[in-house]
């Protein structure tokens, strides 16, 4: 039985892929940052179908919960063999003109320093059972339509560092593989949970990711469109 760690899965994205992965017979692991929420979400993925399934408190905010769930993971989990990284938050919705310290640092800390954290905490585990590492992330070209200053500079930052690990991976011949993947514009806590022509819900895209982590090919430093290249 394959085991996935999946961050901010008690909802949205991360809880429709943890569903769809348990379905299919792995041993899902709920990342979350309230004891409540976490328990509730392990009662409704029994309740979908999936046989298999914990949960580890994870707050990608505080240094040390993730010194605390690495420890949890090591000494509870370890037979992980994919690592999900979709918790993160959304930042001010404003001009960059006007974008405080404050609100960059708090959505870079989430999004990408407790991120790197987690993941780089867990590369022993992951390495001994020849594991892969996804990235939930988005595109950062320049585009006016949707500016999201302090959330496009954390996923930047995300995507600079998967591209990193994957080079050194494959330098130091290390059994990781580490690739990330855009959804594409999904219904969410993040967007307000939008519904509009072209968006797709949550169980939408977790199926595709799915299928993606099941294709049996090798993704390694890749960054994928699961709804195809953007226009």
């Amino acid at each position: 039985m394959k085991t996935a760690v999946i961050t901010g899965a008690n909802k949205g994205i991360g809880f429709a892929i943890a569903k769809s992965l348990g379905i299919k017979g792995w041993h899902v692991i709920i990342g979350a940052r309230n004891k409540e929420r976490a328990e509730t979400a392990v009662t409704k993925l029994q309740e979908a179908g999936v046989p298999q399934v914990d949960y580890v408190l994870i707050d990608l905010s505080d240094p040390e919960t993730i010194e605390e769930a690495v420890k949890t993971i090591q000494q509870d989990f370890s037979t992980i063999d994919l690592l999900v990284n979709n918790a993160g938050i959304p930042g001010g919705h404003g001009s960059s003109l006007t974008e405080s310290i404050e609100d960059l640092q708090t959505t870079m800390q989430v999004n990408f320093f407790g991120t790197f954290q987690l993941t780089q905490g867990l590369l022993p585990i992951l390495e001994k059972n020849n594991g892969r590492i996804v990235n939930i992330t988005i595109p950062t070209e320049a585009n006016p339509f949707w500016n999201p200053f302090a959330y496009k500079s954390t996923k930047a930052a995300q995507n600079v560092m998967m591209q990193a690990l994957a080079i050194d991976f494959e330098k130091d011949h290390k059994k990781l593989e580490i690739f990330s993947i855009h959804l594409g514009p999904t219904t969410t806590d993040l967007n307000g949970n939008i519904t509009a022509e072209g968006f797709h819900t949550p169980d939408d895209v977790a199926e595709k990711i799915s299928d993606i982590l099941l294709d049996g090919n090798s993704h390694q430093g890749e960054f994928l469109e699961i709804y195809g290249e953007l226009k």
